[in-house]
C-alpha cells in the first residue's frame, strides 16, 4: 500500500472504506428497496424513509468526515471531488472543505450541537411506555389513522388505555400529531421553540432522530456514524410499533402490551437499553459540531 501523509488516506483505504460501507448500506436497505419497486407497504421499516426522506443512496454514499483527506489515485482524485462541500488539494488529495460547508449550514451546525449538548446534560426519563403513538389515535375515527392496521384492542379498550395512564410527552415532533382530543391530556405541551428545553435522552423519538441529525450534517458525519445512527433508529422504531395500540403481528413483531405490569416492565428495560446505545453516537455527533 501507498503510504500517505498523516491525516490522509490512502488511495486502497479509502475505497476498500467506501466499497464496505456501500455494501452495509445495500444489506440495510434491501427489503426497502424491494417493496418500492413493486408498490409494497411496510409500517414498521418504511417508516424511517418516509418521516426522514432517507434515500437509500444517500445513507450508501460513504463520507470520511472532516480533517480526513482522500489521497489521489491511479485513475485521479477520490469521486468526492465532484460531491457538493468537497475541495481538491494541489496534491490531488480530497477534503470536506469545513468553510464552504459551515457558510451553508453553520445555523443548522449550531442549532444541532445546542440541542444534542443539552439533551445529553439531562437524567434519561423512562416509562413513557410508547403513549404517545396511542395519543395520535386517540377518539380517532378509523378514516383518519395513519396506518390501515387494526387495534390490538379495539378502538375502545385503546381510549381506555388512554385514560388510565399519564401521559408525559417531551418530543414536539410525536406531540404535534396527537389528536385534538389527546392534546390537553399531555403533562406537557412542546414546541419547536421549547424543544432544545425539553428533550430528553430516554426518549424513543430523540434516538431515532440521532438519524436526522446525521443526515442533516452530511458530510461532517463519517460513514459508520451514519449507519450505527441507522440502525439504532430502525430497533428504536420496531419497539415504537410493537408498543404501540396496533396490531402489528401480520409483519412477524409481537406486541409489548404496556397496559400489563410485563409488558411495561419489557418496555423501560428496553427503552433504557437504547438510551445507553444513544448516548455515546449523541456524544459524537455534538462532538463533530464543537469541532
Amino acid at each position: 500500500m501507498v503510504r500517505a501523509p498523516a491525516g490522509t488516506l490512502a488511495a486502497e483505504e479509502w475505497q476498500t472504506r467506501a466499497e464496505t460501507h456501500a455494501t452495509a448500506a445495500d444489506a440495510l436497505t434491501a427489503g426497502h428497496r424491494a417493496r418500492r419497486a413493486t408498490g409494497e407497504k411496510h409500517p414498521v421499516e418504511d417508516f424511517l424513509y418516509e418521516y426522514y426522506s432517507l434515500k437509500p443512496a444517500a445513507l450508501r454514499r460513504w463520507h470520511p468526515g472532516a480533517g480526513v483527506r482522500l489521497a489521489a489515485g491511479p485513475t485521479g482524485p477520490a469521486p468526492h471531488a465532484a460531491w457538493r462541500w468537497y475541495t481538491t488539494d494541489d496534491d490531488g488529495a480530497v477534503r470536506l472543505d469545513l468553510e464552504a460547508f459551515l457558510a451553508d449550514r453553520g445555523d443548522t451546525v449550531r442549532y444541532v450541537h445546542a440541542l444534542l449538548a443539552a439533551t445529553a446534560a439531562r437524567p434519561a426519563h423512562l416509562g413513557c411506555l410508547g403513549l404517545h403513538e396511542w395519543a395520535m389515535v386517540y377518539r380517532q375515527d378509523a378514516a383518519q389513522r395513519r396506518h390501515g392496521l387494526p387495534l390490538r384492542l379495539g378502538a375502545a379498550g385503546m381510549d381506555a388505555v388512554v385514560e388510565r395512564h399519564p401521559i408525559r410527552c417531551s418530543h414536539f415532533d410525536a406531540f404535534r400529531f396527537f389528536t385534538p382530543a389527546a392534546v390537553p391530556r399531555n403533562a406537557l405541551q412542546p414546541t419547536r421553540a421549547s424543544q432544545p428545553a425539553l428533550e430528553q435522552p430516554g426518549c424513543l423519538h430523540a434516538t431515532m432522530d440521532l438519524l436526522k441529525w446525521s443526515l442533516k450534517l452530511g458530510p461532517l458525519v463519517p460513514g459508520d456514524l451514519l449507519l450505527d445512527a441507522f440502525v439504532l433508529a430502525a430497533d428504536v422504531r420496531r419497539l415504537d410499533m410493537q408498543a404501540s395500540p396496533y396490531d402489528v403481528s401480520s409483519f412477524g413483531e409481537p406486541a409489548v402490551a404496556i397496559e400489563t405490569a410485563e409488558g411495561k416492565a419489557e418496555y423501560v428495560r428496553r427503552q433504557r437499553a437504547f438510551a445507553e446505545r444513544a448516548a455515546p453516537l449523541r456524544e459524537r455527533l455534538a462532538a463533530l459540531c464543537a469541532a
